[in-house]
């Protein structure tokens, strides 16, 4: 293995990592989705390298096309940072659908109070709320479409330092190098993502958030809008 080849390894190792620890939009909706939805771990793990694979993959396929077409760098750079914008608007709009969904979910599970008469003069108080005296709400959360969007935008936002600075480099030298680079890249990549979402999780379940059982779509769109608001004005 030659030195430019190591170095090129360690930089994919260091991009990576450092590219999904800064980007809280990598981990964050993970978390919040799989506490919101009473994921499995086994559920939230697969779905966690769906995301990431789809992430990571729609910009090697970009780059292999403009390595095999010969396009310009900075052409792929513009088109990357086009993409990443859009996503970015996206993403955000995407967290203020769900918190605002969320705070509605949450009003309509609010319970309240009507007072019955009966024909013999008596009367009681009736509880309840408008959410769970339906019966199609049980599988309201199994037939959701908010993972599948979640994973549509990953897969169409880009992974920014992957390009540029990894695959051109390698694709100059050999094809083999090239594929280590972006594999490697790629496993870094999805181990951190996993390793971060599976160590909130589990720090979770040591807090005392039986309270907040009732917000946690609220805070889960919360938290995936604010992930939107950073990626749109601090480049996150």
């Amino acid at each position: 293995m030659s030195p430019e080849f190591s170095l090129l390894l360690l930089t994919a190792v260091s991009l990576a990592f450092l590219h999904t620890v800064t980007g809280p939009d990598h981990y964050l909706p993970f978390i919040v989705i799989a506490k919101a939805r009473n994921w499995s771990i086994r559920k939230t793990v697969w779905f966690t390298i769906a995301c990431g694979l789809g992430h990571v993959g729609s910009s090697i396929l970009l780059g292999l096309i403009g390595i095999i077409f010969g396009l310009a760098l900075h052409r792929l750079e513009f088109f990357e940072g086009m993409r990443g914008t859009i996503i970015s608007w996206i993403f955000t709009a995407f967290g203020l659908v769900y918190l605002v969904w969320g705070i509605y979910r949450l009003m309509r599970k609010r319970k309240h109070h009507h007072v019955h008469y009966h024909a013999d003069g008596q009367m009681h108080l009736h509880e309840h709320n408008h959410l769970n005296d339906h019966m199609h709400v049980h599988d309201h959360d199994k037939k959701s479409i908010t993972p599948w969007i979640l994973f549509t935008i990953f897969v169409f936002g880009p992974c920014e330092p992957l390009i540029p600075i990894v695959m051109y480099p390698a694709a100059q030298n050999n094809i083999m190098q090239l594929i280590i680079v972006t594999g490697v890249f790629s496993l870094v990549t999805i181990i951190t993502m996993l390793s971060l979402v599976l160590l909130s999780l589990w720090g979770f379940k040591l807090l005392p958030m039986k309270s907040l059982d009732r917000y946690t779509h609220v805070l889960a769109g919360g938290t995936i809008f604010l992930c939107g608001i950073g990626m749109v004005f601090l480049g996150l």
